[in-house]
């Protein structure tokens, strides 16, 4: 086994615990909860224990970053989480895309809580969402967008949010920011290794060689021809060779030399993730739905 393959990817900080404490202790101020997942992989990106910790509240799913995302996989998404029971919406938190259709949403989804509260003579009282998701997944950047105004911390790293913050967005609507929250522990390592690809745990945990060769290694079984265009490679044999060496032939494309002539695969490797992280590679969805 290679130490690209022995390397498995877990984060628990312990600010991770407390956060999961203070969703506990929220829930009961609110109406609804808002999911933000990133749309390239719904199920990886979603924390197992939010669905334990929230049941019984009313749930909108965000797919958040559709606009890398495959479009014909995000639509299949989307019927996925309406046959689970949810409301889903694909949206792009840093241009706004699909965020007009949030608000009626909510009102949507609470009309039964909105005519409750008008037979009891609290018209227009505020509904409450909280807003939950794992690092890195959009979640301030949606509450930014919604708020019209930066008052949420906004950060391409994990971890950034670590208060709970409530925002009114108008329309009667407030949310409740809360801390991004990971699990204890990743069953499957390939969830582990798609969220380092989306910077979900911090670089640190994992170097950036591993991840980037990980990633190839994904790419080229389903997307070769985003590589072979970006890096504008030719001649490459992409069943048979390694996901180490076509870093090196990325590395050696973009001109990545050291002394003596060998390729810096390390700054290779950090480039290769930003453009991944960053869409350049074109719209690429990890997972689809599962079957039934």
């Amino acid at each position: 086994m290679s130490d690209f393959q022995k390397q498995t990817v877990q984060w628990f900080p312990g600010h991770m615990a407390k956060t999961r404490r203070l969703i506990k202790e929220s829930l009961s101020m609110v109406d609804a909860v808002t999911e933000l997942l990133d749309a390239r992989m719904p199920l990886s990106s979603r924390n197992p224990e939010i669905e334990q910790i929230t049941a019984g509240k009313p749930r909108i799913i965000l797919l958040n970053k559709c606009d890398v995302a495959d479009e014909k996989a995000t639509s299949k998404w989307i019927k996925y989480f309406e046959n689970e029971g949810f409301s889903a919406l694909p949206v792009d938190c840093r241009s706004g895309k699909g965020l007009n259709a949030y608000r009626p949403l909510v009102r949507e989804v609470l009309k039964d809580k909105i005519q409750a509260n008008t037979e009891k003579g609290m018209v227009g009282k505020s509904l409450r969402v909280m807003v939950v998701g794992i690092p890195n997944t959009g979640k301030s950047s949606f509450i930014n967008k919604m708020a019209g105004k930066n008052r949420a911390a906004v950060a391409d790293k994990p971890g950034v949010t670590r208060h709970n913050q409530w925002f009114n967005i108008g329309n009667g609507v407030e949310l409740l920011d809360t801390p991004g929250v990971l699990w204890p522990k990743f069953d499957d390592p390939q969830v582990g290794d798609r969220l380092a690809f989306i910077g979900s745990v911090k670089d640190s945990i994992l170097d950036s060689e591993t991840m980037a060769v990980r990633l190839l290694e994904v790419l080229k079984e389903d997307y070769a021809d985003r590589i072979t265009e970006r890096y504008k490679l030719k001649n490459i044999d992409f069943e048979n060779i390694e996901a180490f060496e076509l870093l090196e032939a990325i590395g050696r494309k973009r001109g990545m030399l050291i002394s003596g002539g060998e390729i810096d695969t390390e700054r290779a490797a950090v480039m290769l993730l930003d453009e991944y992280r960053g869409g350049k590679l074109g719209k690429i969805t990890m997972e689809l739905p599962p079957r039934k």
